[in-house]
This record gives structure tokens, C-alpha cells and sequence, in this order.
């Protein structure tokens, strides 16, 4: 039945439409917030013009959302970011140093706090596209990260909390003869550390495809506008992570953990507040079109809130049947029997999205790697930079540091130099940009496993090889620098190309799930990260024969560099697979264009 129209009977609208565009009031009205819960029935406009906080149209796009706004978000997600990194650079050490817990167990614990964040950034994507809107998630994720803040504050602060530190100095935590934290102690640390992934996971989704919507779609410099947005919006990630590398790390040597975590928990509550500031625009989105194909709402209306009509694909032919009519369906088909060509085309572009973020994991798996795994090496490295000592918990800043100096310069260089070569008026497409990003991984990770092989044999020839907590004199932890610097550019390339192109790519109802793919690709790298270690640790340690493993506690009798190399190998083959994806996709855009003209070529044979 393939290419056939399987027409509806023309439904009379007018007496539903009151109730279509009913809102709930929350306080504020948001267009995006109420009847997504009824998305599967009724008729929608397909498509809306931009709204202000009230659910009123606006007449001047000029005075309202724009930047003015999206300086609102940097400052919220800057916030954000800043406690996510404040919490994933101090918890190792506070949970080696203060919880007495092994740091193989410390970094799995981390590891799993930043794997909840990213992975189940998918449920908060869900409820704001089908129930909340993405202003309220923001808002009720925020309160529960600051619950979970609170928590952790609470902890380092009240001694209750943490074990005994009485006699427990550097000597006593290296043969393990510190009292070790309580299973009740350690279940209320994790308890609130979870928590605030948890809450972290309603906000990554949405904040960023929220900031773009307050950009109008139908100016001529709208492409123009959301490619700044999101650099800019990544800019104010790598500004929060700077904070929290530096400010923080400060804070904590000077006054103690419970003020590190304090000021992290006040910070998250200021943006608590600043985001109840009202923001003028809802989801903006564009004019729908008519439609061809199998069972789809009659006339320019939608079934799905704020999204345009799509028009029918062969691609993934077995999910059609969900939008084939029958006999039985009758005049009034039930929305749950029966989806429209728009919902079924939905699925489908959400299905063509995954090869690319799918692609992302890797990337993620070797930032995890190295925000654990080189805090170990750096302990063992002179942290000086003349007279002035730099905290070892300091050394992740020098990525941020890297991405805030490429970002800066990314239009006056990169830009203009890519422009000449590739002629895209944007230097890179959204997919050449994540391969960039990509390959530039495959050298910090490969060049981070010849350092490691390096420092090792510096360690055993100088008789530091019992004392991985000594720091070599005469070897500089700035050669980590390299690595670092490699993979903040490594990062800027392909997070802020993958952000843009999913929320570009995704359909328009449902941004907040296309952006969560980033998300929950960034979380399973992180889980990835802790199945590999610990596979590693089984497979290449065996106390019984006095095998060390790869990821032993003593850095200098384990094979960091073996590790790396391993994910260098893999980093390739992953690198290989996204080619083949990306040479295989076909954006949004260039498809509906193609369709367009085969549709007219149709027609004009029709009328011949």
C-alpha cells in the first residue's frame, strides 16, 4: 500500500478547540507546558507562532527572548556545571581522604554519580516534552539537585557523618589502617550523591534546546544566531567547570570540605532563584504544510503540539503500520489505536539520530577515564610552577582552560581558515565538526598512554616506585598538559557540533529527547568507564600470584599506559563507525528539499 493515501473523513474541529489550547495554570503560562499530555488526540495547529509567559502571541520578536534570555540560561547552566565538576574532581580525594575508601571504589562511585546524571537525562527530556515543558523541569530538577547539594554539605560538615579521622595521617591511609567509613555513613553520602545526578538529569536536556527557542526561527539571521548560541552556551560550561577546578579546589584547602560543598549548594540555590525570573518565550515553531501518506489529522493541523507536519519517509517501512488505517478504525479513530504519519515520522527521525550520539560514548569514556584516573598520575608529579604549589585537584582545570581560549578564538580563526577550505558558511558542518572532535581524541588518548609509559619507568628508576603519593621532583606534572589541552579541544568540537545537531535534526515537539541523546550517550560512557575498569582489574590482577593489575592503587606498579593504549584502539574502530554513519545520513533539510522536488516533478507529470 506503499505510497497510498488512506484518507480520513474531515473532522469539525471548532468544538474542541477551546479545550485544545486550554492551559493549566502553574503560576506562569507556558505554551509548551500543558496539553502535551494529551499529544496522541485531539487537533493542534500544526505548528505555533512564539508566545510570551502568559500564552499570549507576540507581536515584536525584538523585545522579547533573544540573548536577553539566553544570559538568564548561561547563568543557570553555569551554575550547574560548576557544582557538577566541583563534586566530580572533590569527591574522589573526599572519599580517599575523609571516607577512607579505596580510590578503585571512589572513582566507581564518581564514575556511577556521573553516569545517573547523563543516562537518565532521558526522563527529564520525556516529561518536559510531554508533560512539564522545559521551563518547569529546569525548575523542579534544580530544587532536587539543591536537596541533594545540601546533603553532601551536611555530610562533610556535621561529624557524624565520616568516620573517625583521629591518627589518620598519610602513612596510616596508604597500609589501609584508617577507620573506614560505616555502611550507614557511606549509603547517606551516596544517597545525596545520587541525588544530585538525579536532578542534574532534568536539566541537561532541556536548558540548552530552551535557550535556543528563545531565538526567532524566521529571521534571517536565526542559523546564524543558534550557531553563536550554542558556543556561547558551551562557553558557559567550560566557565563553571574553570570555577570549579580553581575556585573550589581553593575554597576546600583553605576552609575545610564542608565549605566547598557549601558554596557549591549556594551558587545552585542563586540559580534557583534567578531562573524563577520569568522568560518571555515559549518553544517558537514553523508554519506546517499538507501532507501525503497513510492516516494523518485533516487540513493544516497537527496531532502533536508544537510540532509541524512531517511529511511520509520509506525509511523504517515496519513502523508504518502504527499509522494504517482500517476499516474498523472508523470515522473517529481512537489516538490509542491509531498515530498519525507525523508521530510515526517522529520515531523514525529519533531512530536515524542514534548512529551519532551512539558514536559520542567513546568520548565520554575517555573523559571519565582521564578526570579519575589522572588525578593518580598528578600526585606523583611536581605541581609547581615556580614557588607556587598548584593542588593536584587543580590540574582538570587546564581542559577548561583550553576550550575557553578555542571558543574565543573559534570565530576569528577556525571559521574563517574551515570556510576557505570546505566553502560551509560556518566553517564545518555539524557532523564534520564531531568527527574533528573525534580524531583529536584518538591523539590525547594515545599520546596520554606514552607520558604514562614514560613517567612509569621515570618512577621505578628513580626508586619511587613504592611511593605513588611522593611526587617526583625532577618530572613536571605540566607534560599532563598535553593530554588535557588535546581533549577540552577534542570536546568543544564535538559536544557543541552534537548539541546543535540534535537539536536541529530533532522534531520540534520533541528537542528535549533529541538533546538528551547527548546526554545519555555521555552518562553510558561513564558507566562504560567502570564496566571496563573493573574487567580490567579481574582479568589483569590476581593477588594470589602477586600479579598487579593494570589499575592498581600504586599507580607505578599498575599499566596506566596499557589502558590507554586500549582505548586508543578503540577510539579508532569507533572512529570508523561514526564515518560510515555519518557518510550515511542525510539531514533534515536536504531530505524535505528532495522530497519537494520529486513531489513537483510527480505533479508536473501528472498534469503532461
Amino acid at each position: 500500500m506503499g505510497t497510498r493515501e488512506i484518507k480520513s473523513p474531515e473532522l469539525e474541529m471548532g468544538g474542541n478547540s477551546d479545550h485544545s489550547f486550554r492551559r493549566k495554570k502553574l503560576g506562569i503560562y507556558f505554551i509548551e507546558s500543558d496539553d502535551r499530555r494529551t499529544a496522541l488526540g485531539g487537533g493542534y495547529v500544526g505548528g505555533t507562532s512564539p508566545v510570551n509567559i502568559r500564552g499570549k502571541p507576540i507581536a515584536d520578536l525584538s523585545k522579547t527572548g533573544g540573548w536577553i534570555a539566553a544570559f538568564f540560561i548561561f547563568g543557570n547552566e553555569m551554575a550547574e556545571r560548576m557544582a557538577y565538576f566541583g563534586l566530580s574532581v572533590n569527591m574522589v580525594a573526599f572519599m580517599f581522604y575523609v571516607m577512607h575508601r579505596p580510590f578503585s571504589s571512589s572513582a566507581n562511585a564518581v564514575n556511577n554519580f556521573l553516569g545517573i546524571s547523563q543516562a537518565s537525562s532521558v526522563i527529564g527530556g520525556f516529561l518536559a516534552d510531554a508533560y512539564l515543558g522545559r521551563y518547569w523541569t529546569i525548575a523542579i530538577f534544580t530544587t532536587i539537585y539543591l536537596v541533594g547539594l545540601t546533603g553532601i554539605t551536611l555530610c562533610a560538615t556535621i561529624r557524624i557523618f565520616v568516620p573517625n579521622q583521629d591518627q589518620c595521617n598519610q602513612i596510616a591511609l596508604l597500609l589501609g589502617n584508617c577507620e573506614p567509613a560505616k555502611p550507614w555513613q557511606m549509603l547517606y553520602l551516596n544517597a545525596f550523591l545520587y541525588l544530585t545526578g538525579f536532578g542534574a538529569a532534568g536539566i541537561r536536556p532541556c536548558v540548552s534546546s530552551f535557550g535556543a527557542d528563545q531565538f526567532d526561527e524566521r529571521s534571517k539571521d536565526y542559523k546564524s544566531h543558534l550557531d553563536r548560541f550554542f558556543n556561547f552556551f558551551y562557553l558557559s560550561v567550560t566557565v563553571g567547570a574553570i570555577v570549579a577546578f580553581t575556585a573550589i579546589v581553593y575554597i576546600q584547602i583553605q576552609h575545610g570540605w564542608g565549605s566547598a560543598f557549601g558554596s557549591l549548594a549556594i551558587a545552585m540555590g542563586m540559580s534557583n532563584v534567578s531562573w524563577l525570573l520569568p522568560f518571555e518565550r515559549g518553544n517558537a515553531s514553523f508554519d506546517s504544510s499538507e501532507i501525503v501518506g497513510l492516516y494523518e489529522v485533516p487540513g493544516k493541523r497537527s496531532a502533536i503540539k508544537g510540532s509541524s507536519k512531517i511529511a511520509h519517509t520509506d525509511n523504517f517501512r515496519c513502523l508504518d503500520k502504527a499509522a494504517l488505517q482500517l476499516k474498523e478504525d472508523g470515522t473517529h479513530p481512537s489516538p490509542w489505536r491509531l498515530c498519525t504519519v507525523t508521530q510515526v515520522e517522529e520515531v523514525k527521525i529519533l531512530l536515524r539520530l542514534l548512529p551519532v550520539p551512539a558514536c559520542t560514548i567513546m568520548l565520554s569514556l575517555i573523559l571519565t577515564e582521564f578526570l579519575t584516573l589522572s588525578v593518580q598520575q598528578a600526585y606523583t608529579l611536581n605541581t609547581h610552577i615556580g614557588h607556587l604549589k598548584l593542588p593536584v585537584t587543580c590540574m582538570p582545570v587546564f581542559p577548561g582552560l583550553s576550550i575557553f581560549l578555542l571558543l574565543s578564538l573559534y570565530y576569528l580563526i577556525f571559521v574563517p581558515l574551515c570556510r576557505r577550505i570546505t566553502g560551509h558558511p560556518h566553517g564545518a558542518s555539524q557532523l564534520q565538526r564531531v568527527g574533528i572532535g573525534l580524531a583529536v581524541s584518538i591523539v590525547s588518548v594515545a599520546w596520554a598512554g606514552v607520558f604514562e609509559r614514560y613517567r612509569r619507568h621515570y618512577a621505578i628508576e628513580h626508586g619511587y616506585e613504592f611511593s605513588f603519593l611522593s611526587a617526583m621532583h625532577d618530572l613536571s606534572a605540566y607534560w599532563l598538559l598535553i593530554q588535557y589541552c588535546l581533549i577540552g579541544i577534542a570536546e568543544v568540537f564535538c559536544i557543541v557540533g552534537l548539541l546543535e545537531f540534535l537539536y536541529e535534526e530533532a522534531p520540534d515537539a520533541m528537542r528535549s529527547i533529541g538533546s538528551a541523546y547527548a546526554a545519555v550517550a555521555g552518562g553510558l560512557g561513564c558507566f562504560a568507564a567502570t564496566i571496563l575498569n573493573n574487567i580490567i582489574k579481574s582479568a589483569t590482577g590476581n593477588d594470589k600470584e602477586g600479579r598487579h593489575s593494570w589499575l592498581s592503587q600504586n599507580i607505578n606498579t599498575g599499566r596506566f599506559d596499557y589502558l590507554y593504549w586500549l582505548l586508543t584502539g578503540l577510539s579508532v574502530i569507533n572512529f570508523c563507525a561514526f564515518l560510515y554513519a555519518a557518510r550515511r545520513y542525510q539531514y533534515r533539510a536536504k531530505q524535505e528539499t528532495e522530497m519537494e522536488v520529486t513531489s513537483k516533478s510527480a505533479l508536473q507529470s501528472e498534469d503532461n
